[in-house]
């Protein structure tokens, strides 16, 4: 497997280099084939190359049969004309990652805001408001006249079929089998009126699923209130990077949210929250997202090549992970544990080789 890692921005070196150490214990206990490289991109890419991320960068990730990002500090970029590209938004459009895939589900010990929650969210990845206007005309933000902004969304049906057939495929394999499709079709009439019948079209390829619909603040207020309600949800771009926060936060902590994203050649690991420069360098930081995204990302690869090696990595370092936060004494910082970044991903390795 070819893997290309980037560190990112802030604390992303640090739970990159807590998650490559559980990486290289997964690599030796399951004979795993791995050949790694390192790009930068990011702040230290700019300083380096006038820019936070170069063409080849994404021609490499192209190449390789996945990539583990660290989060990027976007908000101390400057203008992209200046060099200052978001990087992780680069590689959803360039590489078509067109869904973004987020379990949300609470663990046993670990306090959360949520009772009992088990769902995931599938978001479509490249439309609606956060489509790139380098790579798709007439589209974007837009400030006509001093004073007036416009921003044009764009959702098609072909984008949200793709979405759908990704969340109808793992509704189906899941015990429930149930999707729900969040809108605002009754405003957005046309907007997202086209993606919630795009979405009930494939739906109607998998009857063994139950599929509803629901307003997306209706799902904000359920999240909250019933949570074991939900399943699987599809979700237009920007209402699930929304969500998928809340669910997230919900379910115990940002810091545990695991994301892959994916399309029909490649994928994308990347944890679920941001750099946090405030804590950067000092040994604070939970890398469990990035673990949780990583094993997704062995996952996915091991069910497209069929190597149940990596399938059998992936669900190690899930159980690895999660049997840390299971006990007070291997928990991080933040969840009211004494380790830190280090300390956890040795204790997480320790749990692998045994």
């Amino acid at each position: 497997m070819n893997l290309i890692v980037v560190p990112g921005d802030g604390i992303g070196p640090e739970i990159t280099d807590a998650t490559m150490v559980t990486v290289r214990a997964l690599e030796k206990r399951f004979g795993l084939k791995l050949s790694i490289r390192n790009l930068d991109s990011g702040l230290v890419s700019l300083k380096k190359n006038g820019v936070t991320m170069r063409d080849e960068d994404v021609e490499a990730a192209r190449r390789a049969d996945g990539v583990i990002l660290g989060p990027m500090s976007v908000a101390q970029y400057p203008p992209v004309a200046q060099g200052g590209i978001n990087v992780s938004a680069r590689y959803r459009t360039a590489l078509n990652l067109y869904a973004n895939v987020r379990p949300c589900y609470t663990r046993a010990g670990v306090p959360s805001m949520a009772k009992k929650m088990d769902l995931v969210f599938v978001r479509e990845n490249v439309e609606d408001f956060y489509v790139d206007r380098n790579m798709h005309a007439g589209v974007g933000e837009f400030m006509p006249t001093p004073g007036i902004v416009l921003a044009v969304g764009k959702i098609t049906a072909e984008g949200t079929r793709r979405a759908a057939r990704v969340a109808c495929e793992l509704a189906r394999r899941r015990p429930r089998k149930r999707l729900t499709v969040v809108h605002k079709a009754p405003v957005l009439k046309l907007y997202n009126g086209l993606f919630l019948d795009s979405a009930k079209e494939v739906a109607r390829e998998y009857p063994e699923i139950q599929v509803d619909d629901l307003l997306v603040d209706a799902v904000a207020a359920l999240l909250v209130r019933t949570p074991e309600r939900f399943d699987v949800l599809l979700i237009p771009n920007m209402f699930g990077d929304i969500l998928t926060d809340e669910a997230s936060e919900l379910a115990g902590s940002l810091g545990l949210a695991a994301s892959l994203n994916h399309g029909d050649d490649c994928a994308v690991a990347q944890a679920g929250h941001g750099s946090a420069p405030d804590i950067a360098g000092k040994d604070v930081a939970n890398p469990t997202s990035l673990m949780l995204s990583t094993a997704m990302l062995f996952e996915h690869a091991g069910t497209k090549t069929g190597d149940e090696k990596l399938a059998q990595a992936a669900r190690c370092l899930q159980e690895s992970v999660d049997a840390m936060l299971e006990r007070p004494e291997t928990r991080t910082r933040d969840l009211g544990g004494p380790l830190g970044t280090r300390a956890f991903a040795e204790a997480v390795v320790q749990r692998i080789r045994e």
